[in-house]
């Protein structure tokens, strides 16, 4: 058996990797994929706090986290075909520039 403390220290690097991803790059498709990294960290801490207590309450939110995140990439992907046809870049400084 795998001790908890392990999965918690695998979801602590991935959402560290999935917050410098955030605080680093200009790409809107970067973002995403940190913020999607950042969500599994939320993910796999749920299920192993579940498997500790031996309840699915865990799993089940990490099944509305799991739907959520899907969401979050098809309003995200509107936005990236939004703003690379506008700009023709994806870089999300520009975006400042989306005035009427």
């Amino acid at each position: 058996m795998i001790a908890v403390q392990y999965y918690l220290l695998l979801s602590a690097g991935l959402f560290s990797i999935g917050l410098f991803g955030i605080l680093t790059r200009r790409n809107a498709l970067m973002f995403l994929m940190s913020v999607e990294l950042m969500l599994n960290a939320a993910n796999i801490n749920f299920v192993a706090f579940s498997y500790q207590w031996g309840n699915l309450t865990g799993q089940t939110f990490s099944l509305f986290v799991m739907a959520l995140a899907a969401a979050e990439v098809a309003v995200g992907l509107g936005i990236i075909l939004v703003l690379y046809r506008t700009f023709k870049d994806l870089d999300v400084t520009k975006a400042a520039t989306m005035r009427w």
